[in-house]
Order: structure tokens, then sequence, then C-alpha cells
């Protein structure tokens, strides 16, 4: 049975104890699949995520004639052992101006811009689309790059945008043998920026050695971008010649569970939140444990959201109420009104940490903005510009609905700052974002009411996100999830997202 159109989570009654697994990272099996098309001969990826943004990658890499296996994971249920029969750099399979072959990418950003870039390695004519979403999202700066290349990209509605058609070579005819591609491509050079998406710069470089492409990269942060570095860090170590890649699991996923740790912590061996010595006086073991952790966390360096666990730290440690002077209560209860007067006392110093979507955190700063309201401290995140031409308008999104549920949260400019709230029940738009709906679903582990619109779009990435909720502890969370409009508590058959 499918997932019901509206859900309710139970808050937990006690501290859990687990330890859970999530599938393997998406940006990671992505640009794999890739690779794996381009090397020479047959490679394994081990650990890849199986969820829609991925199946839509492996099914257009059949569509364009490349043999690929896939196996089920004994491991994680929503992972696979994928065999991919790279054919060196040679992309067969294109169609003519009259019927270019067709390629559905969905909402998958990764598979749109990748394979923008790739098929221009083919022979032919291609057309990329997917759903309207996926129209609307910025595609500019990478065709801006590929016509610098050489290659005819034709944007449908002349807005830059999918629908797009691309011409694979200004060189070839479909006629031309692969020997004969490798030796007439020369060296083309291109700039892109990456102001919008880090994926216009990361779908080049993919591509940049068999295309004998040089790219430069611009736009802010350009050198730093974490996206980029993951991308570069792959190609050096991805097997060329064929051979096997281990897929980690996905940083952004675990970072839900680390989050959902925040609500107790482990001092001296015991459940507790804080351990209060003296009057006022915060005093943590040496010892911090999380009462949930993820299984395999990703110690590459290779996924930014690998940080998180150190930010739910500092989250965490501001999520407890340990005193009447505490900035919480003043902020709550003392007329300390930062909507109207962020100056109000002088004489109390407020320390707000910020985090940056560029430098600190990628997808997972969602989930950091999502429990912000129990800190005993306002939060702020800045550079949240690209969130808004992602799976929605993730900015607008998160405020309108934290605010729905109570939270002071302020908007100014791509920075939203969130205060200690008392939060409430609501019933959630995801707006069809996975994210979304993960993101304000571990806020219901919490609050009592929160009730999530279209659960099921958690597919996208990580289709048994609430079996995972839901499953006994030490793998799951124990989290009792309903059917949000007759009450009944649904089954672990019935929460798989499919």
């Amino acid at each position: 049975m499918p997932l019901p159109d509206l859900i309710e989570i139970v808050p937990l009654e006690k501290p859990v104890h687990a330890e859970i697994t999530v599938p393997g990272s998406k940006s990671i099996t992505n640009r794999a699949l890739i690779l794996a098309a381009l090397a020479e001969g047959e490679v394994t990826l081990q650990g890849a995520l199986w969820s829609e943004d991925t199946q839509i990658m492996v099914e257009c890499l059949q569509e364009l004639g490349f043999m690929v296996n896939v196996e089920p994971d004994p491991n994680e249920f929503c992972n696979r052992t994928i065999t991919v029969y790279g054919k060196g750099g040679f992309v067969p399979a294109g169609g003519t101006e009259q019927q270019p072959l067709e390629l559905f990418v969905g909402n998958a950003g990764t598979a749109a811009r990748f394979l923008a870039a790739f098929v221009c390695l083919g022979k032919g004519v291609y057309r990329l689309h997917g759903v309207p979403r996926m129209h609307e999202r910025p595609q500019a700066a990478l065709f801006k790059a590929l016509r610098e290349l050489g290659y005819r990209v034709e944007s449908e509605k002349g807005n830059e945008k999918l629908p797009v058609k691309i011409c694979s070579s200004r060189r070839e005819s479909a006629q031309t043998s692969k020997s004969e591609i490798s030796q007439s491509r020369l060296t083309s050079a291109a700039t892109v920026s990456i102001e919008e998406s880090s994926q216009f710069a990361s779908a080049l470089l993919l591509c940049a050695k068999t295309g004998n492409w040089e790219i430069k990269v611009v736009g802010e942060n350009a050198e730093e971008s974490p996206y980029v570095a993951m991308t570069l860090e792959l190609i050096k170590a991805f097997p060329k010649q064929g051979g096997t890649f281990q897929i980690e699991p996905d940083a952004s996923s675990g970072s839900y569970f680390w989050a959902a740790s925040s609500f107790g912590v482990r001092v001296n061996g015991q459940d507790a939140d804080l351990k209060v010595e003296d009057e006022n006086k915060l005093v943590w073991s040496q010892e911090f444990l999380p009462l949930i952790s993820v299984r395999n966390w990703p110690r590459s360096g290779s996924q930014i959201d690998a940080d998180f666990s150190e930010v739910m730290f500092a989250i965490a440690t501001a999520s407890v109420n340990y005193g009447f002077e505490d900035e919480r209560d003043l902020i709550l209860n003392h007329g300390l009104n930062w909507r109207d007067n962020p100056e109000v006392d002088r004489d109390f110093t407020f320390e707000v940490p910020t985090f940056s979507r560029n430098t600190d955190l990628g997808d997972s700063i969602m989930t950091a903005i999502a429990i912000s309201p129990f800190g005993i401290k306002p939060f702020r995140y800045t550079d949240l510009a690209r969130l808004r031409v992602q799976e929605c308008e993730r900015v607008v999104a998160l405020r309108t609905e934290l605010t729905k549920c109570g939270a002071n949260v302020i908007e100014a400019g791509d920075t939203l700052t969130v205060y200690p709230s008392t939060l409430h029940g609501a019933e959630i738009e995801t707006y069809n974002d996975h994210r979304m709906a993960m993101c304000f679903s571990i806020l219901g582990l919490k609050v009592h009411g929160i009730k999530i619109k279209n659960p099921s779009c958690v597919k996208k990435t990580f289709p048994n996100f609430f079996q995972k909720l839901a499953a006994e502890p030490p793998h799951g969370l124990g989290a009792k999830i309903l059917d949000g409009k007759t009450g009944r508590r649904l089954t672990h058959e019935e929460l798989f997202a499919d």
C-alpha cells in the first residue's frame, strides 16, 4: 500500500539509543555513474543509492545505449550494486533533428546538468526534459559554457532552461567512428559560473578529459566550492580502466538522525539533557555521546554535510533551559522581543552563531534551520541563494512552514535568522520537496501535532526514510507514524515511498 497523502509523526516518549544506516550519497552516486560510463571497461559501484534521482540517471544511460546491471545490496535496502559497462568515452545512440533522442530527467538536477554535458560527447541530437519544476530551474551558465565549447544548445522556450535540444558535436557526423571521434577532438576552452549552481562546473569537469575541454570555474567561492571539490576528488580516485568503487553513505540523509539525537544526550553514561552544578552553571562531561548515531559516517572529506554532526553539537548545547537567567528564558518569557527591538537589553550580550550554505553546510543546512527554534539563542544562516532554485523555493518554504509551527524566523536577503520559539503542531506543506518532508518529520519527533503532506516525495533520495523512523531500536527510532486523516498507525510496509 502506498503512503497516505497526509501522515502524522508522534513525538518520542523517551530518549532512544540507535545506530542508523542510511543509503548511499546521491551526489557521489550520480557522479560515479557518469564516470563509470566514460571508463574503459566494467565498473562496479558498491553502496550506490537507489532512489528516484539515481534511477533516472541509470535509465538515461540505458536509453543512451549503455549496459547497466543492478543488483540488491544486502546491507541497505535502498542501496544497489550497480555495474556499468563503460565505452571509453564513446557515447552512442543520438537521434536526428527531426527525431532527437529523448531523455527524461524528472526533477533531478544532477541528471539534468551532468547529462547535458555528457551527450555532447556523443553522436547526434538529444532532447532533455523533466517535470515542470525542473523546467523552472536555472541552466543558463551551463548552456553558455557548452556553446563556448562549440556545441549547439537550443532552449525550446528561449529562456535558457529545459526542455533543451543539444546537437552533440560540431565536428563529427552521425556516421563518424569511435576512433575518428577520439582523433578529431580538438582542445576547447570555456568559462562557467557557479553563482546559481555548482553542478554546472561538475557537469563539465566530469567530461572534460574525454572531451578535451579546458574548464575555468568562476563565481562566488569558486575555489572553495565543496561540491566542485567533491567532483575533482572523485575524478582522481575513480578506476578509469574498470574496477570497483565504493559509494559513501549520504551525509545529507544522515543529518536528520543527528538532528534527532540533539533532543537528548548522554552525560556521564546517564540519559539526561545536561548536568547542572551550582546555580545556573552548565557542566558537560568530556564524554559527549549522541543517543542516535549514523553507522559508517563518512570521513573522506568529500561531503560537506559530513560536518553536520559538529553543527548539531552546537545546536544541542544550546537547546536546554538551565536556569532563570538563561537566554531562551529571557527571550521567551521576559520581554526580549527580537522582532521589534533586537537591542532591547544592551547589558545582555547575545552571540549569534552563524552558518553559511557555501562554506559550512550543504543541503543539511535545512535540517539545522528546522531544529534551531529549540536553541537558547538565535541562529543565523547565510548565503542561501541556491536554496531558492532547487526542488522548491526552499528559503521561503522553510520560513513559511516554521512560522506556521510558531517559530520566529526572519528572512533578510538570502539570510534566515531563527530565534528560540515555543512550537506547536501544524500541517506541513512539502512543496513536493523531499528535504522539506524529512526536516519537518524530525521536528515531529519532539512537537505534538506535526502532520506531513505528500510524504512520498522522500522517494527522490531516501525512499525508506519513514521506515527508519518507525523501526524498533537500535536500527530505527521506534516512532509512531499515523495516517494523518484516520489516526491509524501505519505498518512498516506502508511507510515505503514508492
